[in-house]
């Protein structure tokens, strides 16, 4: 019998490995004057001033004045999600750089908000103008209807007064990265989905993930050319203020259709084609297997061999200090780091990473959603490669998040091999310890559909975003990596093929 073809997820991710070779024919200079610019612009609309509000002037201004804290909420809640945070100069031009992180600084996505109609937000469209810091409304009309359609109805909707949808604009990433740059676009909106989240909680705002909705829809309802730009991820915001939590747990994730069929594709079409391909079309709904409500998510207890060592990684949380102004100030002066010394991290650090990425319900008591959204988070697995810390075995760790422990899986030091696989990159061979997020593939597939490969990128990167804010809270330095050499990093690790490498994140003490 013949073996069953690869689904166009699998291809995609089999066509935009990287190896030794594709990396060598794909060595070309960029045309610097063809890079796209990181902005959107409305010619035509209303604009909406969110300056006068990220800091109160004078301080307690705005104690007695309910307009003046609304708006306060959302502006601060837009800023500490994707608002700009410096400008740095960069061959002759200015470069911005923003509160969530990007590859190679060129910042798909476009944040869009859309209100049902609040007595200070007229319904309608709205497009976060990061570098005025304001909101262009251009289509005063009403749309929470078509996008509840759209998003079949989403029980966190039905109440909530505002939404966040995160487009990407596919040729920002593309220019640099080619077909590759899907995977980055995915990353770089989960660091973004990550910051609404934790945005929220300065601003008493609750975010719900929607990844199942209509694709053509929402790109209709923002009046998008769909050929250029594609919604990718929705969160409703439910309004905490002077209310009690009233969670609506509508489901997460949806999943596509699986592609099977597709015709061969050139180099340069195959991100368009793999998007196009992970869209939920209208009328499919009914005839999807959804995953089960009921599933038993239990992570299963991988890599727990008599022989490896089991290190616990419980913890004291991290403080973000009273009503979480270190976190808000922690987002802000977030860099990526750009050279690591080599020296070690103490393993005190490490656990506090470890705890505030994978254990939210720690944090409760600080205000912070003790139980986040993602898309499935159970399907991401997480290995570390220790290079230096204190207290901990040089090799390969798994990190089994329900019972809250290492498990070392390879004795080695791997410092060499992880700067041949980061391409080369100096961060892989300095840095103390080296994260991978990876996951089965085909398991997912199998259960969402080709669209899965959104929703693991996705996941990664606001697993990353967390692991970024924690290290610069500690003082210490990291970098996310999306460029590495696939099959390498399943060879030195020691993990299975099946294993799909989906994000890298480098810790270490900066230089």
């Amino acid at each position: 019998m013949p073996e069953l073809r690869q689904s166009i997820a699998q291809h995609y991710h089999e066509r935009t490995k990287y190896s030794p070779e594709s990396i060598s024919a794909k060595n070309k200079a960029l045309d610097w004057t063809k890079q796209p610019v990181p902005f959107k612009e409305y010619k035509i609309g209303s604009n909406f001033d969110l300056k006068p509000y990220i800091k109160e002037k004078p301080p307690g201004s705005f104690a007695n004045n309910p307009e003046a804290q609304w708006w306060q909420r959302l502006s601060r809640l837009i800023f500490c999600s994707y608002g700009l945070t410096a400008r740095m100069p960069s061959m002759g031009n200015t470069v911005y750089l923003r509160a969530a992180p990007s590859a190679g600084g060129l910042y798909p996505a476009e944040m869009y908000l859309l209100s049902r109609g609040t007595p200070l937000l007229p319904p309608g469209l709205y497009n976060y103008q990061c570098r005025t810091h304001s909101l262009m409304h251009y289509w005063e009309s009403d749309v929470w209807q078509k996008l509840q359609e759209a998003c079949f109805g989403n029980s966190s909707l039905q109440s909530a007064q505002l939404a966040i949808v995160i487009t990407s604009v596919f040729y920002r990433s593309a220019w640099r990265y080619e077909d590759r740059a899907y995977r980055r676009i995915c990353l770089d909106t989960g660091h973004l989905i990550g910051n609404i989240e934790l945005a929220g909680a300065l601003s008493n705002y609750r975010p719900h993930l929607i990844g199942g909705f209509v694709d053509e829809s929402v790109n209709e309802l923002l009046y998008i050319d769909s050929r250029q730009e594609g919604a990718i991820a929705v969160l409703s915001l439910e309004d905490l203020q002077g209310s009690e939590q009233n969670f609506h747990l509508g489901r997460t994730a949806l999943p596509s259709t699986t592609e099977t069929d597709y015709p061969r594709i050139p180099d340069g079409r195959l991100l368009g084609y793999f998007h196009l391909a992970t869209q939920i079309k209208p009328g499919t709904t009914g005839k999807l297997n959804l995953p089960l409500e009921n599933l038993d998510k239990s992570i299963e207890d991988k890599y727990n061999f008599s022989f490896c060592d089991k290190i616990s990684t419980a913890t004291k949380p991290i403080d973000w200090g009273k009503k979480l102004e270190d976190l808000e100030g922690t987002i802000l002066k977030r860099r990526s780091t750009r050279a690591f010394s080599g020296e070690s991290l103490s393993f005190d650090d490490l656990k506090a990473l470890l705890d505030f990425t994978y254990q939210p319900q720690n944090y409760a008591n600080q205000n912070l959603d003790n139980s986040p959204d993602y898309f499935d988070v159970n399907l991401i697995e997480t290995f570390i490669a220790v290079s230096g810390v204190e207290g901990l075995e040089r090799g390969c760790y798994y990190y089994a998040p329900k019972t809250q422990e290492l498990r070392q899986i390879r004795f080695k030091n791997f410092r060499r091999e992880l700067h041949y696989l980061c391409l080369g990159q100096d961060l892989g061979r300095d840095a103390a310890a080296v994260m991978f997020h990876t996951a089965n593939l085909k398991t997912a597939i199998a259960q969402y559909g080709d669209r899965v490969y959104r929703y693991l990128h996705m996941d990664a990167g606001h697993l990353g975003q967390r692991l970024n804010l924690g290290a610069i809270r500690l003082g210490l330095g990291v970098c996310g990596i999306g460029g590495f050499f696939d099959d390498k990093v399943n060879e030195v690790l020691g993990i299975p093929n099946d294993e799909a490498v989906l994000y890298i994140t480098t810790l270490g003490k900066p230089r």
